[in-house]
């Protein structure tokens, strides 16, 4: 499906360097951007569709990194149905699995870890709830795992390791744990700070020293931080990625923003809701996270937003979270909600409201358009320029 966006007012590309792209249009081609700038009338007219955007703000789909999914999309610790597709409509468009850890008796043996994680990951490679991505299957670390178990679960496609729920004595039991899922090219997730649910433990920057993983989730607290005094040791000895998550304690979430940038390694920062859990389900979670952070700190709405997106893209090494040729064509339109005094999308975050999400788009296909289900109403009106596919992509009505 051939489409695009036009009379975009602002691009922002994901990239917090080179934060805004030029040009006020995105071309988008069999699942992928094909041209950011302005399009010919003679591409208008090759597209399938063409949403006019009237002058909003253009930014890649938000990649949650840390969401508790199980199978279809349903989460038994929340007993809500259809969560995943509520999440596309807070501007959601890619969720990265917290490992399977919620699935109503899951096994802890080796064998039985690594079948969930490779029946997570081949189940959501054929469901794509409301058109999201949904990147499942995580090897959740337990004693008795070996080399070959890790390989194995590679072989089928899985690429996410968990640390932190697994029956050890110790969280520095769990070193040689992650140093085998990261020689069988996975990517090591570990839990830090306070024990959230039962076999969980706490885990400090000790321990995350210890075992090195690739990324801290929830290092402002999954609900509860670790001490204070353990960021900047994280921060500047080690390169493991800081995510900072809803779920967690917002002071120390603006804390270890500020510290990551001072010390130059705003590349490690990244977002994620880090739901559903006790805190519940968020579909605002991400929109939630990235307004918190711009409005209470120093630091601009685009800065954050790369967080939320570029920054997740890079350390997970996945192609989406820029509004790039060639990237996965994940986008988002925002505008200042109606109502507000910003006028803009991102002054609207800067002054600490939600912004409007007005449409998603996910593979280059529309996945909604005029607004989403779970934000205020935008103070611009979208407008569908071009279609020759039958189809009004309207989000339905919310029904309670």
């Amino acid at each position: 499906m051939k489409t695009a966006i036009v009379n975009i007012k602002t691009i922002v590309s994901g990239d917090w360097r080179k934060p805004f792209a030029k040009g006020d249009s995105i071309l988008m081609n069999n699942g992928k951007i094909t041209k950011v700038g302005t399009i010919s009338a003679k591409e208008f007219e090759s597209c399938d569709f063409v949403l006019d955007a009237d002058g909003m703000t253009a930014a890649p789909g938000l990649i949650d990194s840390q969401v508790h999914v199980a199978f279809a999309d349903y989460t038994p610790r929340q007993r809500t149905i259809g969560f995943l597709e509520s999440y596309l409509h807070g501007g959601i468009t890619t969720s990265i699995s917290a490992s399977e850890v919620h699935v109503p008796g899951r096994p802890s043996d080796p064998d039985g870890v690594v079948a969930l994680a490779v029946a997570a990951k081949k189940s959501f490679d054929n469901y794509s709830p409301g058109g999201m991505h949904v990147h499942a299957g995580a090897v959740i670390l337990e004693p008795g795992l070996t080399q070959k178990h890790f390989d194995e679960a590679a072989r089928q496609g899985v690429w996410l390791a968990k640390a932190g729920f697994g029956k050890f004595k110790s969280p520095f039991d769990y070193k040689p744990y992650v140093k085998m899922a990261q020689k069988a090219g996975m990517i090591v997730n570990v839990h830090t700070g306070g024990a959230s649910i039962p076999d969980s433990s706490p885990i400090t920057g000790d321990h995350l020293l210890h075992m090195q993983p690739d990324v801290s989730f929830h290092i402002n607290g999954g609900p509860v931080a670790m001490p204070d005094a353990d960021f900047p040791r994280i921060i500047n000895e080690s390169k493991i990625a800081l995510q900072i998550c809803q779920a967690g304690n917002i002071r120390t979430a603006l804390m270890c923003l500020d510290m990551a940038i001072e010390a130059d390694a705003f590349d490690r920062l990244i977002f994620a809701t880090d739901t559903p859990t006790g805190t519940g389900v968020m579909p605002l979670g991400m929109i939630k996270t990235v307004v918190e952070m711009a409005c209470l700190s120093k630091h601009s709405p685009e800065m954050m937003l790369a967080a939320a997106t570029g920054n997740n893209a890079n350390v997970y090494k996945i192609n989406t979270g820029f509004i790039k040729r060639g990237r996965a064509a994940d986008v988002i339109l925002l505008d200042a909600p109606l109502g507000s005094s910003a006028k803009t999308a991102l002054d609207a975050i800067k002054h600490g409201d939600y912004p409007a999400v007005a449409a998603a788009f996910t593979d280059g296909i529309p996945r909604y358009v005029g607004r989403s289900r779970n934000t205020p109403p935008s103070t611009r009106q979208t407008r569908i320029a071009h279609n020759t596919v039958m189809q009004d992509f309207g989000p339905g009505r919310h029904t309670v």
